[in-house]
């Protein structure tokens, strides 16, 4: 039987900003100051999302994780130190950028910003596999998937809402069309209807037009079978 996987669906949406922010800064030409301007609001947004779903983490699901295996709680804990410490690297060398006086002197300061970058990006992409990978036996081990879905339930409820709403553009990008119908068909059926609606209204903007009619089609044939 498969198991409630607490980590897959904002876990796909991370990897998706981290993908398409890393795409912007290799492309990014840091002599041009407009472009450089962009790239630079993409990592700050980056650096925000995962601040704020390290918090989610430290607070609800690796305090569960502690209750059975207090040693890998805090491995995991310490991992966000280190996290911490690379979104800093990142916030001093946007720093560096933007007092830089001269052209020259922002073009090799957006240099090191793209090296902080790609250090952060590969950091936590292998956090987050080793997340799934050690933490998910553990959870699936003591914990019922009822309970996990209740933790992710009091996460939600902690995330305000204009952060929900970008965390949900991104876990829209990240998911596969299957989970997105899924997402969709939970949220109708459990949500109040503004709620869904707005799910909704991100699916049509995010997705491509195929991909959002293939979404659209199975949820008409979800609701013609019910």
């Amino acid at each position: 039987m498969q198991r409630y996987n607490i980590f897959q669906q904002i876990h796909k949406g991370l990897r998706a900003l981290l993908y398409e922010t890393a795409l912007q800064v290799q492309h990014a030409d840091f002599w041009n100051v407009e472009e450089a301007d962009d790239a630079i609001e993409s990592i700050e947004e980056v650096i925000r999302l995962f601040d704020k779903h390290a918090h989610s983490e430290d607070t609800l699901v690796f305090p569960a994780v502690e209750k059975y295996d207090p040693a890998v709680a805090d491995a995991f804990e310490q991992e966000h130190v280190k996290d911490h410490l690379l979104a800093n690297l990142l916030a001093v060398s946007i720093s560096g950028y933007r007092s830089a006086a001269v052209i020259t002197e922002k073009a090799e300061a957006g240099r090191q910003l793209q090296d902080a970058y790609a250090k952060f990006m590969i950091f936590n992409l292998e956090h987050m596999a080793k997340e799934e990978e050690v933490l998910n036996p553990i959870l699936w081990r003591h914990y019922k998937d009822e309970e996990l879905m209740g933790i992710t339930q009091q996460i939600i409820s902690k995330i305000p809402q204009d952060y929900m709403a970008r965390y949900s553009k991104w876990m829209m990008r990240g998911l596969n069309n299957a989970e997105i119908t899924g997402w969709l068909k939970d949220v109708e059926k459990n949500a109040p209807e503004p709620v869904f609606q707005a799910l909704f209204a991100t699916a049509e903007q995010e997705l491509p037009e195929r991909r959002f009619r293939q979404v659209l089609e199975s949820l008409t044939e979800g609701a013609m079978l019910a």
